[in-house]
């Protein structure tokens, strides 16, 4: 791959957030009849718009997801977190169920990621969506979840796809663990925020994150082999995590060449052992026929 197709790659996957969080404050106010203006040339998006400053992915790899905090789960039932944890790896998406558009595409994404994997939902991971929106009801939870169940279409397994809604404190502590900093403009009624999800060990801690509203099936299964500890997956799986490694800043899987030249290298000595031991054989054998 050519260098310029990596940096351009970095780079895209970089702004990737910001962007998100301008089109969705943008659906925002254009819904208001407040068209959002292009910031001038040169002047970052965050000083055109404040709120954006808020907004981020703070990585806090290994931070402990509060598993005591209360929400209630599409049906209105009082749960806490610790009831989906405990099992198998879980991927977590946050989202708010009245999102105009950015949240959807987010679940979509997620949704197509799904069925692009060959792990299944229920017996190598949970799904777990939290609203962020302390207003949303639990109504709204079920109507989001049967749309996503609808296009999760390969062996769909309801009882391991969580969706939630919650208190305010409840919610600051989760996004607070994960990193997850949104911002809400009182004017537009809507939230600012990043587009990711967030892969977690079964004890509940943070694993890894994927950026942006499409993820890639093989990131996804990736992140999901390393968050079991190799529990999930098998043997090629492993050897994948061997040529692939995981980019904090690019929330990607990208090949590590070094890994493939060390594993030719040997692969090619032990084929030269062989020969060799081979060979030795072949003449000590032809010696005693003689």
């Amino acid at each position: 791959m050519a260098l310029s197709t990596i940096l351009n790659a970095r780079a895209a996957s970089l702004w990737l957030t910001t962007a998100a969080a301008v089109v969705c404050a943008a659906a925002g106010l254009a819904a208001q009849g407040r068209p959002l203006s292009v910031p001038p040339p040169g002047k970052a998006a965050a000083e055109q718009i404040p709120m954006l400053k808020e907004v981020s992915i703070e990585q806090k790899p290994g931070s402990q997801l509060p598993l005591d905090a209360e929400f209630s789960d599409a049906t209105g039932q009082p749960v806490t977190l610790r009831k989906y944890f405990g099992a198998r790896p879980v991927v977590l998406a946050l989202v708010y169920y009245d999102c105009p558009m950015l949240c959807t595409q987010v679940l979509g994404g997620l949704a197509g990621s799904l069925q692009g994997m060959s792990l299944s939902v229920g017996q190598d991971y949970d799904v777990l969506v939290v609203s962020f929106d302390p207003g949303e009801t639990p109504a709204m939870a079920a109507d989001r979840k049967t749309d996503f169940v609808r296009r999760y279409i390969r062996d769909a397994r309801e009882q391991n796809i969580h969706f939630l809604t919650g208190r305010e404190e409840s919610i600051k502590a989760l996004t607070s663990a994960v990193g997850f900093n949104v911002a809400y403009d009182k004017a537009t009624d809507q939230y600012a925020h990043p587009a990711a999800i967030t892969v977690l060990t079964a004890e509940g801690k943070v694993s890894r994150y994927l950026y942006g509203v499409e993820f890639a099936p093989r990131d996804l299964k990736l992140a999901l082999v390393e968050a079991s500890e190799g529990k999930v997956g098998g043997v090629v799986d492993q050897m994948m995590l061997f040529c692939y490694h995981y980019d904090p800043e690019t929330g990607k899987y990208g090949l590590v060449i070094m890994n493939i030249v060390r594993a030719a290298g040997a692969l090619t000595v032990l084929v030269m052992v062989c020969a060799i031991v081979y060979s030795l054989r072949r003449e000590r054998l032809q010696a005693r026929a003689v």
